[in-house]
Formats: C-alpha cells, sequence, structure tokens
C-alpha cells in the first residue's frame, strides 16, 4: 500500500501516518460489489514515468487500483475528496486524464484510457464522487421533494372540495329527477294544469338547471387553469425561477455567517486585545493590533447593514412567480 507523509512542525522531522491495511481491504471487497465503475486504466508512476495496466474501482470517492482484475490486496487507493479531474493533451497517449487537486505537496495522478468513450465515463464518474456534490443533489432534491409535496396537498384539497361539490349537485339531481317524474305523471293523468302552477314550477326548474349548468361551466373553467398552471410549473421559466430563488437563499445564508465569523473575530479578538494593548504591561501595542486586523470593524458594521437590507427583501421574497404575459397566475 501506498503511504501518506505528513510535515510536522519541523519541516526536517516527517512521520509517515499508519494506515489499517485490514479496512482498507475490506473496503476494496465491499467496492467490488457496490461500486459506481471498474476497468482496466493505464497508470503513470510517479517516479520513472512508466505506464503500468492496472484494474480501476470507483467506489464512493476512493478509487482502488490492483496489479489483476481478481487482486485481492489494493495495489494502492486514491483519494477523490476535492479533487479535479480534466483531460490531458499528450502526443503519444491518447484518451489521458489527470487526478489533481488543490494543494501543492499532493500527488497528482495521470490516468489513461483504451478508447474515448472509457474516457468520457471515467472523467465523469470522477467528478461526481465527492461527498459535497451529493449533499447539493441531496438539497436539488429535497427542494424539489417540498414543491411536489405542496402540490400534492393542494390537489389532495381541490379533490375534496370538488367530491363534495359533486355530490351536492347529485343530490339536487336526484331530486330534479323525481320532480320530472312526478311533473309527467300530474300531465299525463291530471290533464291540463293550471299556467299559474306550471308557471312556477317551470321556473324553480330552470333555475337549478342553471345553476347545475353554472356549476359545469365552472369545473371545466377550473380544470382548464390548473392544467395552464402545470404546464408553466414544468415551463423552462418556472425552473429557472426556482434556480434563482436558490441562489438568493444561498448567498443569504453565505452573508450570516460571514457575518457571524466576523463578529467572533471582533468581539473575540480584537477587543479583548485593545484591553490588553492598554494594560500596564502590554503584550502588544496599539499599532500591532491595529496592522493585525486593520478596518475589521467597519467591514462588519457594513456586511450587518447589508445583511439586515437582504433580511429585509428576502421577508417578501416571491417563492414561487406564476404568470402568463400581462395576467398574474395564483401561487400555489
Amino acid at each position: 500500500m501506498e503511504r501518506v507523509n505528513s510535515i510536522m512542525h519541523s519541516p526536517k522531522i516527517q512521520r509517515s501516518i499508519r494506515i489499517n491495511d485490514s479496512q482498507i481491504i475490506m473496503l476494496a471487497e465491499k467496492a467490488r460489489f457496490d461500486n459506481a465503475m471498474s476497468g482496466f486504466l493505464y497508470k503513470k508512476s510517479s517516479g520513472a514515468g512508466k505506464w503500468t495496466r492496472r484494474y480501476f474501482i470507483l467506489f464512493q470517492n476512493l478509487m482502488f487500483y490492483f496489479e489483476a482484475e481478481n487482486g485481492v490486496r489494493p495495489s494502492g487507493v486514491i483519494m477523490l475528496e476535492g479533487c479535479y479531474c480534466e483531460r490531458l493533451i499528450l502526443k503519444d497517449k491518447l484518451y489521458s486524464f489527470g487526478i489533481t487537486y488543490r494543494r501543492e505537496n499532493l500527488r497528482h495522478y495521470e490516468l489513461r484510457a483504451e478508447s474515448e468513450s472509457e474516457c468520457k465515463a471515467w472523467i465523469d464518474a470522477v467528478r461526481v464522487a465527492s461527498f459535497n456534490k451529493l449533499l447539493l443533489q441531496k438539497e436539488e432534491l429535497e427542494q424539489k421533494y417540498l414543491h411536489l409535496v405542496q402540490i400534492v396537498e393542494s390537489e389532495k384539497t381541490a379533490k375534496w372540495q370538488y367530491t363534495v361539490q359533486c355530490e351536492q349537485l347529485a343530490s339536487e339531481i336526484k331530486k330534479l329527477r323525481s320532480e320530472l317524474c312526478a311533473l309527467k305523471k300530474e300531465w299525463r293523468f291530471g290533464g291540463g294544469a293550471q299556467t299559474s302552477l306550471t308557471t312556477g314550477l317551470d321556473s324553480e326548474d330552470l333555475k337549478k338547471i342553471k345553476k347545475v349548468q353554472s356549476f359545469f361551466r365552472g369545473w371545466l373553467c377550473r380544470r382548464r387553469w390548473k392544467q395552464i398552471v402545470e404546464e408553466y410549473i414544468r415551463s423552462p421559466h418556472a425552473e429557472a425561477m426556482r434556480k434563482r430563488n436558490s441562489l438568493v437563499f444561498r448567498m443569504v445564508e453565505a452573508e450570516e455567517e460571514y457575518v457571524e465569523q466576523l463578529e467572533i473575530v471582533v468581539s473575540g479578538f480584537l477587543r479583548p486585545m485593545r484591553m490588553a494593548a492598554s494594560s500596564k504591561t502590554p503584550p502588544v501595542t496599539h499599532e500591532d493590533v491595529s496592522s493585525i486586523y486593520l478596518n475589521v470593524e467597519t467591514v462588519l458594521f457594513l456586511h450587518q447593514i447589508f445583511l439586515k437590507g437582504l433580511t429585509a427583501r428576502i421577508d417578501s421574497w416571491p417563492t414561487l412567480v406564476l404568470g402568463i404575459g400581462k395576467y398574474p397566475l395564483p401561487t400555489r
């Protein structure tokens, strides 16, 4: 296994970090049955620069490589958390890509696939092999889930209201049918009825029929309106609005965290050091304190004002704006 070196306080003294080989082997065995991707790649050695063929297995944010496909003990493991995976352009080595890190003292890896499709697949798989990216995907899915839950709840409420109205109208229709049957019987057996009574009954029946017709017209209008709203919710404009809201909320959270950190710096470090500089035996001078912290209090004051304005704006920020042309649609 590869050993990771860490630099201690003295640059001349280096100690190796001990790694439990049995745990690494256990993870490698688990990776064979539950992996995101596996296959042969050519790996460039760090010393002589020789390309050797190794069998790689991508498991979460770890990348194991073996000397053979059926090997039990991995030759090494690459930590992918916080890495960058980019395509490499080499003259004599096609389908190459590299795994790099921000820190300079970390080793960079150069790998090569056997085809263009395999190279793209490995690059895409390595780029998403990070817990931070999984957390971002989880947050997006949670937001979509909450949005869908709200839609389902509103649909349940609308369904219940429509069911109640349908039951009421069904009972009225039954009454109308019974009244019509009674009128037909009276007309058959009673001959010509009084005109005033017939006119009164006709007017009552017409009112009920108009009421039923108005209900169905309203139901059709609401159904069409619902289709329009659903089409807009699935439209690219609504998706762009949701992305914008997500960015705005993240910006506010980042600003709150930054202001909180500045307050800690001012209250926990700057002011105690100023008090210490004013003591009889000051460990530091006021000039040292000013040179260390500069205008951090001014920065804190400005960001507090900025955060206050953001918070006031967020209180009236629309979560979802629906509209077609000049005519706004109601939000859910």
